[in-house]
């Protein structure tokens, strides 16, 4: 699955069919040639956060319809709509009724400046004619209210003002549509351990869209019987060029466990897997394989996003982060607050992503493991600490047959590497106290997973909880 592709949207500009030979011969030409100009205008900047599928003005029924078979038959992830002035209604209202559901955002552009002075000149009057957009968003909410479609939202403004809106709204419709193409692989079971996180596999796939299918303990062992050692020293030896690795770095198990990672990965492939959700604390695993992998994703450029502890709902949120950040997303628990510094300290046993800066990633024992009866006991994994910079956190879960988003902004501290078998880092928040943060999210009611990823992503989750119906938190 490409998560960081760009969103397709179909583009729907309506005009008023009795105005287009209007303004002949004057300075700025008839009011069809005016909004030619402004269409391309609209193009050339939707075109920065999408690929845009268009025709040209829709002034008739014909074109409605022509444009509700195109936006269906090209499969885009949402529709942006928009009066170009006064126009008569039919069209739209035709436009509602065929297009099946899917994301819909309609936009009323307001012009940045206007020199309408006397509508006695004609090429005055055309002007005014045209700039009536107003009228029509007006026009348009009636239906649009009336036929109360899921999945939609309005905005006005400038185009500069309403660009973010557009972008949110792009980027959560391209969200919805591969969420609805992807599928989960949970190897091998929920987690006995965090009853919490256990999710409705039916109710995942009918509301949110991924498949959920159960991977076993044994296909990777029988995998990993299979694999060539040669091609997994290949490996261990590339991450060795790449990150430091401690003294006491054992190579038979950092074999061992650089061969269970290739062949877990392996195993999902297979099963056409996009995120893969690990239940690293089954005995099954370790009686059978002797160790937790440690070293996924063993590429770079590896476009499966895997998280631990049988969490579906945190591995949603590392997933759809992943793709709206279009860089590595991470896998979280905030472990405990230093009040005395104003820092929450968290981080994560097990896979994350660790590809993110050759100084942020260690090679090392996992302690924690170190002295269990396992066969690979203390078998290494590549102990990260997460960049520094300003990251979405979100949290995910089901309550009452509905997902949950619990969202806010921290910023992820520079941090050396202190917590053994642990990636992490220390954050602070954006505004408040690390108390008073945790407060307002534990109202919500929560686990104690999440997933980061660099930047601010709020609007585009609050759009993405609108079009998927989840109840939504934003903490800001």
């Amino acid at each position: 699955m490409d998560l960081f592709r760009k969103p397709k949207i179909g583009l729907l500009l309506i005009g008023a069919e009795r105005f287009q030979e209007l303004g002949e011969g004057t300075a700025e030409g008839t009011y069809k040639e005016r909004k030619a100009r402004e269409t391309r205008r609209y193009l050339d900047r939707i075109g920065e956060v999408a690929d845009v599928v268009f025709d040209e003005p829709v002034y008739t029924r014909e074109a409605a319809q022509k444009a509700v078979d195109r936006f269906y038959n090209e499969k885009v992830d949402g529709v942006i709509a928009s009066f170009m002035s006064w126009a008569e209604d039919f069209a739209w209202i035709r436009f509602l009724r065929e297009l099946p559901p899917m994301p819909l955002l309609l936009v009323s552009f307001v012009r940045d400046s206007l020199s309408i002075t006397d509508t006695n000149d004609e090429n005055q009057f055309i002007d005014f004619l045209s700039a009536g957009a107003l009228v029509g968003f007006q026009e348009a909410s009636g239906s649009f209210r009336r036929f109360n479609r899921p999945m939609s939202d309005m905005t006005i403004g400038t185009l500069d003002q309403v660009m973010p809106k557009i972008t949110a709204f792009c980027n959560a419709s391209k969200a919805r549509a591969v969420l609805r193409a992807s599928k989960i692989g949970l190897l091998s079971c929920y987690n006995e351990a965090m009853w919490a996180t256990y999710v409705d596999p039916y109710n995942i796939f009918m509301k949110i869209g991924p498949e959920i299918h159960f991977l076993s303990v044994m296909e990777m062992v029988d995998e990993i019987e299979h694999t060539d050692d040669k091609e997994i020293q290949k490996i261990v030896d590339d991450l060795c060029r790449r990150y430091e690795v401690y003294p006491n770095v054992d190579f038979e198990k950092f074999h061992a466990s650089v061969k269970a990672t290739y062949a877990m990965e392996q195993v999902a492939k297979k099963a056409g897997i996009d995120l893969l959700v690990l239940n690293d604390i089954d005995t099954v695993l370790f009686k059978f394989v002797g160790l937790r992998p440690g070293f996924t994703p063993l590429f770079p450029d590896e476009k499966m996003v895997t998280v631990p502890e049988g969490d579906i709902g945190g591995g949603l949120s590392t997933y759809i982060l992943q793709m709206l950040g279009g860089r590595p997303a991470n896998f979280i628990e905030p472990f405990y607050l230093d009040h005395q510094k104003g820092l929450i300290v968290a981080g994560h046993a097990g896979p994350n992503h660790y590809h993110t800066g050759e100084k942020n990633t260690i090679i090392a024992r996992d302690e924690r493991f170190a002295k269990s009866q396992w066969k690979h006991a203390g078998a290494p994994f590549a102990w990260h600490v997460f960049p520094a910079g300003i990251k979405t956190m979100l949290h995910m879960s089901e309550k009452d047959g509905k997902m949950k988003m619990v969202c806010t902004l921290v910023e992820c501290l520079p941090t050396k590497h202190y917590l053994a078998s642990y990636s992490h880092a220390d954050f602070k928040p954006v505004r408040g106290t690390p108390e008073e943060l945790f407060d307002k999210i534990c109202k919500n009611g929560v686990t104690q997973h999440y997933g980061i990823v660099d930047g601010d992503h709020l609007d585009e989750l609050e759009m993405l909880a609108k079009l998927c119906d989840f109840d939504f938190c934003r903490i800001d």
